[in-house]
Parts: C-alpha cells; structure tokens; sequence
C-alpha cells in the first residue's frame, strides 16, 4: 500500500494541474517538490521495494539484482553522506544558479532536474530509515549526523528563497513557496526523525532481550538407565 501510495505521489508532482501550475507558479512548483522529492520518496522505501522484487522475480533475477545492490558503485552512492550530499546539493544548485529558470524552457534539463530530485530523495530516504534488510547499512550515529545536516541545509535554504527569490519569480510567490518548503519539510523531516529513532530503539532491544535458558534435565532415579521412560 504505501509502494502505491508512493507511486501516485511522485505522478502528482509529475502530471496533472500541479504539475501544470509548476510551470508558472513558484508554490505550486514547491507543492510538486514536496510530493516528489520528500513524500514519494518516504513511501516508496516504507513500502520495502527490494523485498518485494526478489519476491516477485524469478530466482536467476533475483541473484543479479541481488549482486547488483552489492556492487562498490551502488554502495558507495547509498552511503547516507554521499546521499544527502547529492539531495541538498542538488537543491542548492538549482535555486542558487540559472537552473531554476532554465528547467522551464528546456525539456531535457526539466527531466533531469525532477529524475534527480525523485532519485536521490528515494537513495537518501533508504539510506536513513530503508526497512529492506541492508548489510552495509550505516552507523545510527551516522544516519542521524546526516540527516541532522539535510534538515539544516534545507531549512537556511528556505529562509534564503524567502529573501531571494530565484529568478523570474515575484516576491510574493517566492515568499509564499518559500515557507511550503519550510514547513512541509518539516513534517517529513519529523517523520525520518521518528522512524530513525524507532528503528535504532528496535534495534537495541533486540540485542539486549536475553535468551531463554533451557528446560533443565529430569531428575535421574536410582535404579534406571538414563533415557528409559
């Protein structure tokens, strides 16, 4: 369910009148962010894609699929720094520089700019809080660094649209897509937090729950061979 839920999300920022309003409106351009980049993302890794692959691929898939997640390059860019370098950044260069306005007049950079956003939220997203099992996953210390520092940087970049809007937009809407950002960020933001937190509590219960000790031995009767009735 949330796979599906996922799904429609990142169509909603895609297609349909959000995605329409995008081209003109700031907000609206923001609201599509949102859906793609944050709650796509969120649900899309709640709903264990992984998992249900290898379940639903044949075995011979599976394995390559399996050996692929394994590779140095896929290691290395699930890392959560490396991830939420590639996710704040990212944002960074687009509101910062002429690629905001440039998406808009050019289809290629348009895709590139929302393949980039769905993608590498997702990759940080399964990075920090992924429920698929992952024997490389990162130190809870380190997931919670980085996204202490995604949170951080998405919430001056807000504050820095909300004094500079990026180019071609008023004030008024860039003030106005500026605090979307802010705000909805944030409860997404709270939802990792939580499930970050959840997980790492999970996990340390886990270690620490002890074993249960073996039923002790019948008592041996004078006058029998052990193992009789």
């Amino acid at each position: 369910m949330c796979w599906s839920a996922g799904v429609v999300c990142a169509g909603a920022g895609l297609v349909g009148p959000v995605a329409t309003a995008a081209h003109t409106s700031f907000t609206a351009h923001m609201t599509a962010h949102l859906l793609l980049g944050m709650l796509a993302p969120l649900l899309l890794v709640l709903g264990a894609p992984v998992t249900l692959a290898l379940r639903a691929l044949p075995v011979t898939w599976g394995k390559r699929l399996t050996r692929l997640l394994r590779t140095a390059p896929v290691r290395a860019a699930t890392h959560p720094v490396v991830a939420g370098l590639m996710n704040a950044g990212g944002l960074w260069v687009l509101y910062t520089t002429s690629v905001y306005p440039l998406m808009h007049s050019s289809v290629l950079v348009h895709a590139l700019v929302h393949a980039h956003v769905l993608v590498w939220g997702y990759v940080l997203t399964a990075s920090l809080v992924g429920v698929d099992p992952d024997p490389h996953r990162s130190p809870v210390l380190i997931r919670s660094g980085v996204l202490v520092v995604v949170v951080a940087a998405h919430s001056i970049l807000s504050r820095w649209l909300y004094a500079h809007p990026p180019t071609g937009v008023s004030t008024a809407d860039g003030r106005s897509g500026a605090q979307l950002m802010y705000y909805g960020g944030d409860v997404v933001d709270v939802v990792l937090m939580v499930r970050l937190l959840h997980g790492w509590y999970t996990s340390g219960r886990q270690r620490t729950t002890p074993r249960p000790l073996p039923a002790p031995a019948a008592p041996h009767r004078p006058g029998t061979v052990r193992g009789d009735p």
